[in-house]
């Protein structure tokens, strides 16, 4: 591959990896009563898949919900979802999340994703948007009985549960969130 040839597939990256996370923040949300239904639903199914998940639903400070986050990609990849945030039971926020992700992968997929927060200072940091991380590196498939053997990493743990699709990956990226109060 020549050095022009190089330049040319770096440009197409940058280019594709920003619509994919413009075409995330673009999206229209479902409205609050919806999506708060949803999420509730998510967190059921969670619990019927690993009943252990219970307890963190309720001795968690927070969590936030993402009945649904799609992806896709082609050695480029990103993805995005919408969710909520409940407190004590109650919804307190709405969120949003973009993806991105480069390495070798192809295909679609989407999944539910729980983020639970340990404290007033995991949270705090997630709704000021300096929350960040990798999915594929730090999030958990619900499998019965995995609740009872993983812990918080730095005040948070993560949750994921396959809804649909096949991708295979090798990728690096991360997950960026963005906050709102209802």
């Amino acid at each position: 591959m020549n050095h022009k040839n190089r330049f040319d597939a770096r440009v197409l990256i940058v280019l594709i990896l920003t619509g994919v996370f413009l075409a995330g923040c673009a999206t229209t949300p479902p409205p609050d009563e919806s999506l708060i239904r949803e999420s509730r639903a998510t967190v059921d199914r969670f619990v019927d898949r690993d009943p252990g998940l219970e307890s963190w639903v309720n001795h968690a400070h927070a969590y936030a919900v993402f009945p649904e986050i799609a992806k896709g990609g082609f050695w480029v990849g990103g993805g995005f979802g919408h969710g909520i945030v409940f407190q004590g039971g109650q919804a307190i926020g709405r969120t949003r999340v973009s993806q991105g992700t480069v390495g070798a992968q192809i295909g679609a997929q989407s999944y539910s994703q729980i983020i639970f927060f340990q404290d007033q200072s995991s949270l705090r940091s997630f709704q000021r948007e300096n929350f960040e991380f990798s999915a594929q590196a730090t999030a958990v498939a619900a499998t019965a009985g995995r609740a009872a053997t993983t812990s918080y990493e730095r005040g948070v743990a993560a949750f994921i549960m396959t809804r649909g699709g096949l991708m295979a990956e090798a990728t690096v990226g991360g997950q960026r969130f963005r906050y709102e109060s209802l």
